[in-house]
């Protein structure tokens, strides 16, 4: 890790980014693409020293209450935040200025933060998303290496759930040839079905790839599907979008499921949901108590 001194947190739709880079090491990362001008490596964790500091000054010089999200280019929940607290120390600013809040994240360590995201959740509201790509537990702790594989990330789910935070799943990327399939999507499904999410993000059966993240991503797939790069290559080129040959017969069956068991699918509907802020009323803040 290295720190730095940042001159912001907050982006123009509130969104920080406590660190840069990760050590999840999925071998699919979007964030390793040269566009985003990492200028270092991505396990070196750039830290932003000054963050916490600086979300303060911010949220105490908002005019109206918002969300405030985190988890788009960095999942806040690597290991190294077991050590530095400052997600922690974040939602403890977010719950104290009562603001919401939201979150992407793969990790279980978001657990150890349940009791400040329940006070959030009982005053406004807190959206917890949770990336699930590869129901088989093999290949999910191979493509995703160094985080909890699905399997945990389901049981967090249903703790959240049984604690009444709201949920939406990333089911995302989906690799052709690999797990694009209705075993794999069933299984992801389940999970949904039965941990009650609010929603499921899903922009087809495929993945992204540009520069720099593709790179990683062929040198990686290879060791596990020996020659699968050279597959890739030959049908998609150096296309950004590597969409499966099976994308629309698995769509339609992933809009069918989520419309029968009440799962919102619609992207931008799901997007409003989590950048909309909401102010319980005593009534609903003194039911969460029942939970």
């Amino acid at each position: 890790m290295h720190i730095v001194q940042a001159k912001s947190i907050l982006s123009a739709k509130n969104g920080m980014n406590l660190y840069r880079g990760c050590s999840h090491g999925c071998i699919y990362c979007d964030s390793r693409s040269d566009c985003y001008q990492m200028n270092h490596l991505f396990e070196d964790i750039e830290v932003k020293g000054n963050a916490i500091e600086l979300l303060e000054k911010a949220l105490k010089s908002k005019r109206k209450k918002c969300m405030i999200g985190t988890g788009s280019m960095t999942d806040p929940y690597i290991p190294l935040e077991a050590k530095l607290g400052n997600v922690r120390k974040a939602l403890e600013l977010i719950e104290r200025y009562g603001f919401g809040f939201t979150v992407i994240t793969k990790s279980d360590l978001i657990l150890r933060d349940l009791d400040l995201l329940k006070r959030i959740n009982e005053k406004t509201k807190c959206v917890v998303q949770m990336t699930l790509t590869t129901f088989d537990e093999n290949l999910c702790s191979r493509i995703e290496p160094n985080v909890c594989t699905t399997k945990r990330r389901a049981e967090v789910l249903n703790i959240l759930r049984d604690n009444g935070i709201p949920t939406i799943v990333w089911l995302s990327p989906i690799l052709p040839f690999i797990n694009d399939n209705k075993d794999n999507l069933d299984g992801i499904l389940n999970y949904c079905i039965e941990a009650k999410v609010y929603g499921i993000i899903c922009f087809g059966m495929g993945l992204t790839l540009r520069n720099g993240n593709r790179e990683y991503f062929y040198s990686k797939i290879d060791k596990i599907f020996p020659n699968m790069s050279d597959k890739y290559k030959k049908i998609y080129g150096n296309n950004y979008v590597i969409g499966s040959p099976n994308n629309d017969k698995l769509m339609d069956y992933f809009y069918s499921v989520c419309n029968k068991n009440g799962i919102v699918c619609n992207i931008d509907k799901l997007f409003e949901y989590c950048s909309t802020f909401e102010e319980k009323s005593l009534c609903e803040q003194l039911a969460f108590f029942l939970i």
